[in-house]
Parts: structure tokens; C-alpha cells; sequence
């Protein structure tokens, strides 16, 4: 509820400091309405009557004008007042934000025509009213066109400072807010968001600027073999991203058949290896060895002018070493088909409601009777062994499958499934599924190497671009369909805690590929609550994976019901009791979130004990001990519930994390009830 962007307070303070620059002006002189009459009325014999009725004109327009620019400012400043209050989380805000958000912006327009109108004719007025009276008005009159452009010139065109004056008004009217909340889209998901002054969002595009020429244009291609956990490869993968060369990698840990290929021409299989089109470099010491000598740049040189030839390695083709779309086609799953095929699909009305894309169980009996021929007693008892296996299921889940006028709808018909879910794209797979712990494993293998090669050495930085365009993504999103049937209720414990983290990881990653990263609270909201996979026959959000499993069915902060109700089927899954740790491994895309990692179930408690060092020890808690301040993470006071029972039960959970001194300065000075407790602002901007 608290939070605010950097800069807010600063932008609130000029906000109230700004005044109309006319009224402000006269003030200062002393000049009232009242002083210019009486200067209007003793030169009444030297001035006609068109230029008394400009005065008067003037004075009116002056009066109207003041009037507006007060309300324009009255209404800025409420509006800034409530973005104070706009609660910054992730995804969940309180309701009827948006309402309030949508009524301040529409406050913010003027009318243009009303606005229009006026300078213009208070221009013709103040011109003729000047020549008579002086160096005072004169000044107000210069400070007024610098804020107009259109009131500028003596014999400047009506119609044009009306359309000049429009156009001004407009772009005054436009709060920073409303310009900042433009069109959102997937392609600038690397663009770093939004900075809070002019300043840094230049230095931010020249930034962005210089990101994009790092790699060089070539017409060559190289390719740099690696394997998991070599410390060697990540450095020829920094010794090539300092020299600007853009490279394609090759895990023989994820393509185990290439590592016949560099055994073919180099005669080992030991890694790194580096090809310049189909020239081998070498390892990281031969790449060193020629950038001393200086013969790596004429290499560089020949290669960006020369296009691999047909002997030159190729990129990991896709599908590669796959086994995710291997193994036996399911049998229930054949039938199913045959079945949607078959029996009659559409909208019907059932108890007052209209569902779409649904089937009656009485003609699903007929069709099983007649396909699989069986009695009608046999056939609701091999239909609701197909509805058990998450092939389709009751709209109102009132029964697992039975005879007569129910409805039921296939698990790809389901209008959440749809449109929301992101893992179902082909409809029903026909492949038997697999054991979970192998598909967690799998899931598990890929996401390490994915983690190792585009993201940096301490995972807090992610190469989006590259993840995009990779093999190993591609694989990833092959994995993620065979969820859609497996058994994830009797999973133990640490595989349960390693897979749904692992997975919300990835899928994260996921849903900024696919829809860009996220500019403010009602697009994170979106991106939180709306992308999902489909696991085990139900629909899962980023928010009911970290809220709903991970945390026990916790309350999401500033919400007030359960991820999961009663009669909820996913409320089966969950784990017994909150896991406070699983908030230091949730890696949403923030540059305040944690360091991106993999999670293994043999290790979990362990490696979540790691990750929780890692991150309070990096700026996650900062103790000063002579200012008895802590300054800590957003993180431990939205989920402090998780942690505690108040703030001290939070912060003494917290230092155990720390380093052993800070951890006993922080709780000597709990002792004492002398600590204050300062929460970071929390940086939103993409990870990359």
C-alpha cells in the first residue's frame, strides 16, 4: 500500500510548488484587477471603445483562466494523491483501484476548445493594454508567453494560437502517469521500465542504445560447445560477449550426439570448443593465447566477411535430442478423439446457465456402448475412468461422469484452458503420460542449462532475447504440454517444493516472452493471475502456484479469500504448511527479487537455506548499527505472516540468515525495542 516508484515524492513537491504563472506574477507586483481599471479608466479619453471592451474582455478571460489552471492543479495534485496509495505488488491489488485510476486520469483533460478560446483573444487585450502602460505588465505578459507559444507576437494569427493553444493544453493536461501507461508490447519485453525522471530515462535510452550495437554484424557463425557446470565455458562465454561476438552454444550435455561431432575433428570431447564457421579455435586458452598475440582480430576480420561453409557445425536443429514428445501412444486418449469426433459438441442450457462447447453423458454412454462394446452400466464406468485420466470433466463438477442430461466438456473446450492456459496449444496430446518425478527431472535438467547459459554467473540477470530464440526454450515448451494429465497430489514433499518452484521460475520467464514485461500494478496483476499452465487437469497461475501450493493456500497480501476454496479440486495439492524460504527462490523478472536458480528435491532445504543467505546478505536486510535502523526488503512485509507473528518474530527469523555479527548486533538491539524498521522500495525494472 505504501510503496512508491523512486522519485514520487519529488514529483508530489513540485506538483504543489507549481502555480499559475500569471497569478503568482501579479502578486508580486501588487497588480489586482481593480489597479488596471483604474488605469483603463483615466486614459478613457485617449482609447475608443474597441479597445475598453478588449480590457474588459481580458479581465474576464483572466479571471476564467486563473479559475481552470486552479482546478487543472487541484485535480493534479488528487490525482497524484491517490497513486500514493496505489499499492505496488505483484499482481494483487485492492479492489476498485482501477475504477479510481480510470476517474483521475479523465480529470486531468481540459477542453481544448474552451482553452483555445480563451488566450487567444486575452492576447489581442494584453498587446494593446501594454503598448499604453509600462514595463510592469510587460513582464507578465513575457512570463505568459513562455507558457503559451501562441501569445507571443503582436500580429500573431487568431486562428493559429487557437489551434497552438489546443495542442499545448493537451500535452500540460497529459500526466507523466497516463503517458507512461502506453501500449503494451511482448517485442520491447527487454526494454528496461520505466525510470521516475527525465535524466535517467535518457541515460537509460542512450544505455539501451549502446546495448543494442554490442554485437557485431557478421556474416559468419560461431558455434561454442559447453557442457552443465564447467567453469571454463562460462568464461569463453564472457571472453566472447567482451570481444561483441554473438555465438550460438552447444550443450553435449543436452545434445549428447554432438559430442561425436567434436570428437570427429578435434579427437577429444572435452569442452569449451570454439568454431569460426567450420574452424576450430579451440579451447578458452587458445582463444586467450591469440587475443595476446593479437591474431584473434584477424580471425574476427575473416569471419565477418565470410559465410560458413557446409563443412561449418550447425546449430542445435529443433527437436534435437528430444525425448519429451517420445514414448507410447495412449490408448484412452486415441478413443477420446474418436469420441470428439463423434458425439455432438455445442452450447447448451443446463440449471439456468449457458455453456458452451459441451456434450451430454447420455450420448457419451451411447458412444462408448456402441465403440467399445459395452453394456450401459460398463460404459459409465469406462467414462468416468476417462474423466478420472482429466480427458474431460462436469462444467459444474458436480459428478466425476455419470448417465443422462449432465453436461460435460473436454479438457481443451474448457474456456479457461482456452485462452488463458499456455502449455495445451495442440489440444490433447495422444502420448501416455509420464511418472511426474521423471517429468520434474527432465524439467529440472533443462532449466539448469537454460539458467547456466543465459543467465549471469549470480542470477541476477537474464538474457531474454537469447532465451527467446534458443533450442532449449523450444524444448522447454514441448515439456510443459505432457503436464496437462499427470498426478501431482501424492507427490512427497521436497519433489512437490523443487518442482512447483522450477516451474514458476520457468513459466515466469515464460509469460514475459510472451507477453512483455509487465509497466505497472494492473499489468502485473494480468500477468500474474492470467497466464497459466495446465497441470494435472487444472489451471494453475503464477499467483496459485507461489499463493496456493507453495504457501499452504495463504492469502495473497491486500486479498481476502484463499487461492483454493473447498470444493476446489486443487485444493488437494497444496503443501501442508507454509514454506517462508520459497519467497528468497521465487524469481518473478524484478531487479529486486532473488538470484535465478535450479532446485534439486534431494537438497531443497538446504539449497533454499543458501538462497535465503544469498539474498539478505546482498541488500535484502541491511542492519546500521549506530543509526539502530534496518533497512528491509518489500519481500518480509508483504508475506510477513509466513515468517512471523509480528514484526520482531519476522526480523529474528531473518537474521539467522545473516552473518553471524550483524545477526547478533540485529538482535541485541531487538532486545532493547530501540530498532526502526525501514522497508526498501522495490524495484520493478526487468532483470535483464
Amino acid at each position: 500500500m505504501d510503496e512508491k516508484p523512486e522519485g514520487h515524492t519529488d514529483g508530489i513537491h513540485k506538483e504543489d510548488q507549481g502555480k499559475p504563472v500569471e497569478v503568482e506574477e501579479m502578486h508580486s507586483l501588487n497588480i489586482s484587477k481593480d489597479d488596471v481599471n483604474k488605469l483603463e479608466e483615466g486614459n478613457k479619453e485617449d482609447k475608443d471603445d474597441k479597445h475598453a471592451e478588449q480590457g474588459d474582455r481580458m479581465n474576464k478571460d483572466g479571471d476564467l483562466d486563473s479559475k481552470a489552471q486552479e482546478e487543472v492543479n487541484e485535480t493534479t495534485r488528487e490525482d497524484l494523491a491517490e497513486e500514493e496509495q496505489e499499492p505496488v505488488f505483484d499482481g494483487t491489488e485492492v479492489p476498485g483501484m482501477q475504477a479510481n485510476r480510470c476517474s483521475s486520469t479523465r480529470s486531468l483533460d481540459p477542453d481544448p476548445e474552451e482553452e483555445g478560446s480563451v488566450w487567444p483573444e486575452k492576447a489581442v487585450a494584453l498587446k494593446n493594454f501594454v503598448k499604453e502602460k509600462g514595463a510592469a505588465v510587460t513582464s507578465v505578459l513575457r512570463r505568459l508567453s513562455l507558457k503559451r507559444d501562441g501569445v507571443e507576437q503582436a500580429n500573431v494569427d487568431v486562428d493559429k494560437d487557437t489551434s497552438d493553444s489546443a495542442k499545448l493544453g493537451e500535452q500540460a493536461a497529459m500526466s507523466p502517469r497516463t503517458a507512461e501507461r502506453s501500449a503494451w508490447n511482448p517485442l520491447n519485453y527487454i526494454k528496461v521500465s520505466r525510470d521516475t525522471d527525465s535524466e535517467s530515462k535518457a541515460e537509460q535510452g542512450k544505455n539501451n542504445i549502446e546495448e543494442s550495437l554490442l554485437p557485431i554484424a557478421t556474416k559468419g557463425r560461431i558455434i561454442l560447445y559447453t557442457r552443465l557446470g564447467c567453469r571454463d565455458c562460462r568464461e569463453a562465454r564472457l571472453f566472447l560477449q567482451r570481444k561483441r561476438l554473438r555465438y550460438v552454444e552447444i550443450n553435449i550435455d543436452v545434445y549428447p550426439s554432438r559430442k561425436l561431432e567434436i570428437e570427429n575433428v578435434s579427437g577429444s570431447c572435452a569442452v569449451p570448443k570454439v568454431f569460426f564457421n567450420e574452424v576450430m579455435i579451440g579451447g578458452l586458452s587458445e582463444l586467450k593465447g591469440l587475443d595476446e598475440s593479437g591474431k584473434l582480430d584477424e580471425k574476427i576480420d575473416f569471419f565477418i566477411s565470410e559465410a560458413p561453409s557446409p563443412e561449418a557445425p550447425l546449430p542445435p536443429l529443433p527437436g534435437e535430442d528430444d525425448v519429451s514428445d517420445n514414448g507410447p501412444v495412449d490408448e484412452l486418449a486415441v478413443i477420446v478423439q474418436k469420441m470428439k469426433a463423434t458425439i455432438v459438441v455445442k452450447d447448451r442450457l443446463y440449471k439456468m446457465r449457458r455453456f458452451t462447447n459441451c456434450f451430454l453423458g447420455s450420448e457419451a454412454v451411447d458412444f462408448l456402448s456402441e465403440d467399445q462394446y459395452l453394456e450401459r452400466e460398463e460404459a459409465v464406468e469406462f467414462g468416468q475412468k476417462l474423466a478420472s485420466e482429466h480427458f474431460f470433466r462436469h462444467v459444474l463438477d458436480e459428478n466425476l461422469f455419470e448417465d443422462g442430461d449432465h453436461l460435460y466438456r473436454f479438457l481443451d473446450h474448457d474456456p479457461t484452458v482456452s485462452s488463458q492456459c499456455h502449455n495445451i496449444p495442440r489440444g490433447i496430446i495422444e502420448l501416455k503420460p509420464k511418472p511426474i518425478a521423471e517429468i520434474a527431472s527432465m524439467l529440472r535438467f533443462l532449466s539448469y542449462a537454460i539458467f547456466e547459459a543465459y543467465a549471469s554467473e549470480d542470477g541476477r540477470h537474464v538474457d531474454y532475447r537469447s532465451i527467446h530464440g534458443s533450442e532449449e526454450f523450444a524444448r522447454y515448451l514441448r515439456i510443459v504440454q505432457v503436464l496437462q494429465r499427470v498426478k501431482v497430489q501424492d507427490m512427497p514433499r521436497e519433489e512437490k517444493l523443487a518442482f512447483f518452484i522450477n516451474l514458476y521460475n520457468m513459466m515466469a520467464i515464460h509469460a514475459i516472452l510472451a507477453w512483455g514485461h509487465p509497466a505497472g500494478p494492473l499489468e502485473r496483476r494480468k500477468l500474474f493471475g492470467d497466464f497459466k499452465y495446465v497441470v494435472g487437469g487444472c489451471t494453475y497461475s503464477l499467483s496459485s502456484i507461489q499463493n496456493g501450493i507453495l504457501r499452504g493456500n495463504q492469502r495473497p497480501p491486500y486479498n481476502l479469500l484463499k487461492p483454493f476454496g473447498v470444493k476446489d479440486k486443487r485444493s488437494q495439492v497444496p503443501l501442508p504448511y507454509p514454506e517462508p524460504l520459497i519467497h528468497f527462490a521465487l524469481v518473478c523478472g524484478t531487479r529486486s527479487g532473488p538470484a535465478l536458480r535450479c532446485y534439486s528435491p534431494g537438497n531443497i532445504d538446504k539449497e533454499l537455506m543458501d538462497a535465503a543467505r544469498d539474498f539478505l546478505r546482498a541488500g535484502g536486510l541491511i542492519v546500521d548499527l549506530s543509526g539502530k535502523v534496518a533497512y528491509a526488503s518489500k519481500i518480509l512485509k508483504w508475506y510477513s505472516v509466513d515468517f512471523g507473528k509480528n514484526e520482531v518474530e519476522v526480523l529474528k527469523h531473518a537474521s539467522n540468515y545473516l552473518e553471524p555479527t550483524d545477526s547478533e548486533a540485529l538482535l541485541e538491539i531487538i532486545a532493547d525495542a530501540q530498532l526502526k524498521v525501514i522497508y526498501q522500495p522495490y524495484d520493478w525494472r526487468l532483470n535483464c
